[in-house]
């Protein structure tokens, strides 16, 4: 199935490695011209490099803070130069940490706010006006499975991801007059740094190791398994892309079936 995605000016946020690297790779494959972002600009140097290796076509990458609004306007600048404009934003970021209510500091929640809701409301006032000159725009929000069923010793990604569904639904309404469409993904048991990192998290927690925290997660969803990145990405560019061109509002899980709700 052609995606109709050769060509496609994307940006992709907090790119270096997991999901948001998985994404940029499936977008690249498809014959779009992708930048990436992340802070750590030499592991974003080698995840671009991974990727041209493998599609063939460039990867540009600039190093941003997205909690830093001049950095988010500097990058908005950066791509649309080069790339010629701006079809497609993908909005990822890394989780708030691990923690308890009451080990949580105000800072914690400040941290978490800025870096899972604000950067997203910045990077897409920056991005508005060139994706409103787009024939085939679209924004994606990565947030987590968490928004619809919390998650244990995730507080601040239990409290906070939600906001950006709001945002996200918000958007799809406001900027349907414009062909823009917005979809938000949500992960369940993706297996990724972040998800080491909670395994490792929970088994401190527990008084378990981290293989058998991956194995009672794997075993919660009823395919049986923890999902694979590349899996977790052809959902996020098909959303993104003019083969799902009456998709818009919707906040898909991508769970291997976690989420028991019917709605």
């Amino acid at each position: 199935m052609d995606l109709g995605l050769a060509g496609a000016r994307v940006l992709v946020t907090a790119a270096s490695q997991g999901l948001g690297a998985a994404i940029a790779r499936r977008f690249s494959l498809e014959g779009a011209q992708v930048v990436i972002c992340s802070r750590n600009l030499e592991a974003l140097q080698r995840a671009a490099s991974a990727i041209v290796e493998e599609s063939g076509n460039p990867v540009y990458t600039f190093a941003c803070d997205v909690t830093d609004s001049q950095q988010v306007d500097k990058l908005i600048q950066n791509t649309v130069e080069t790339l010629g404009g701006l079809d497609v934003i993908v909005l990822n970021a890394g989780g708030p940490p691990a923690g308890l209510f009451e080990a949580l500091t105000m800072d914690n929640w400040r941290t978490a706010t800025d870096l899972s809701l604000f950067s997203a409301v910045s990077l897409v006032q920056k991005a508005l006006p060139h994706l409103k000159e787009s024939q085939r725009a679209a924004i994606l929000a990565v947030v987590s499975a968490s928004v619809k069923q919390p998650v244990d010793n995730l507080t601040l990604s239990n409290a906070v991801r939600p906001a950006v569904i709001g945002l996200m639904k918000t958007l799809s309404i406001e900027l349907g007059g414009y062909n823009i469409r917005v979809n938000s993904l949500l992960p369940g048991t993706i297996h990724t740094e972040r998800i080491d990192y909670l395994m490792q998290a929970r088994a401190e927690k527990n008084g378990t190791t981290p293989e058998q925290e991956l194995a009672k997660a794997a075993s919660a969803a009823p395919l049986g398994r923890v999902g694979q990145p590349h899996e977790f990405a052809n959902a996020a560019v098909f959303l993104c892309s003019p083969a799902a061109s009456y998709i818009t509002g919707v906040a898909l899980p991508v769970d291997g079936g976690l989420i028991r709700a019917t709605l």
